[in-house]
């Protein structure tokens, strides 16, 4: 599990325990025990936990309500300590949607990738150190996201083979052109606008809720970029998938639907799709992943692919 909030405020405790359950979040409060037993109900401030999987979308329904705060980098890694990766300490943290879109992804080492909205460059650098070889692009709206993702790249010794753009995909740089890309991949902001109200900080709300580029659009770059039979991979909502199969539907087929399984026998709140564009192959409903173990740990296929950086495949 991991920790979304400390607080010793039993007001902001309920509150945030609220939004969470209302977005079907299940969250953890540690340290109650020992709050009571200083004598003070805030004596000790309490931690609240949610699973990995969750813990995402948690940070972002956090982020518009104005409840983080994003502070200083500081160095993190990813796949085991394989990949380093600088990160805003607080506010949106990569986790582990980034890393398990990179590894969906077939591709050879003589390929290219492209990255919308790469923010820090946790897709774009997983994906590259798992294919030795491969091209990867990065496009990101944010300038500040845009110069730490650079940042990673060196970090990582990966300046001749990632590049980052600095652009939006409702009006792209001139580099990017139409069906260049193998593949494309995206993890786009999950809450439409009509859901949430964007938080006041620019940069937290272009991570955390549509802006001017609806998902729609998001679908219609990705296929623009991708070259025919190529493939376009989302991680996304499972409550958004249907919005996802419409607007792939007879401009891409192949389309393979992955689901994130929190624990056996629980429903899935993330899957991966991915599409063809020139392919007219029927869709297909893959078994997916099982996250975690009944005790709360990853699963050994889960570690093999977040710990291990392994392949997954769809």
């Amino acid at each position: 599990m991991k920790e979304i909030l400390r607080t010793g405020d039993p007001v902001q405790l309920s509150w945030v325990s609220a939004l969470l359950a209302g977005e079907n979040i299940e969250a953890v409060v540690l340290d109650t025990h020992m709050s009571f037993a200083e004598g003070s109900i805030s004596a000790i401030p309490r931690r609240i936990m949610v699973a990995d999987e969750d813990y995402e979308s948690a940070m972002r329904l956090l982020a518009d309500a104005g409840e983080t705060e994003t502070v200083t980098e500081k160095a993190d890694s990813l796949l085991g300590g394989q990949v380093g990766l600088y990160q805003p300490r607080g506010g949106y943290r990569v986790a582990v949607d980034p890393v398990l879109l990179a590894a969906s992804v077939p591709a050879a080492s003589t390929e290219r990738l492209l990255d919308i909205g790469t923010g820090a460059g946790a897709a774009a650098l997983c994906f590259a150190h798992r294919v030795p070889g491969s091209r990867v692009t990065g496009l990101e709206l944010q300038p500040d996201m845009t110069a730490l993702a650079r940042r990673n790249v060196e970090l990582n010794d990966m300046k001749g083979r990632v590049a980052i753009l600095d652009g939006d995909l409702l009006r792209p740089p001139r580099e990017l052109e139409g069906g260049d890309f193998d593949h494309v991949i995206a993890n786009p902001p999950y809450l439409p606008a009509h859901r949430a109200d964007p938080p006041p900080d620019g940069s937290k709300a272009a991570a955390n809720v549509e802006g001017e580029a609806a998902l729609a659009d998001w679908v219609d770059f990705a296929l623009r970029m991708a070259r025919p039979k190529g493939g376009v991979t989302f991680i996304h909502r499972a409550d958004r998938l249907d919005e996802l199969l419409v607007l792939f539907q007879g401009r891409a087929g192949g389309i393979v639907v992955f689901p994130l399984w929190p624990k056996k026998g629980r429903e899935a709140k993330r899957v991966l799709v991915r599409a063809r564009p020139g392919v007219k192959t029927p869709m297909r409903l893959s078994a997916g992943l099982v996250m975690h173990e009944e005790d709360g740990g990853y699963s050994k296929d889960a570690l093999t692919i977040l710990r291990d950086g392994g392949a997954l495949t769809l």
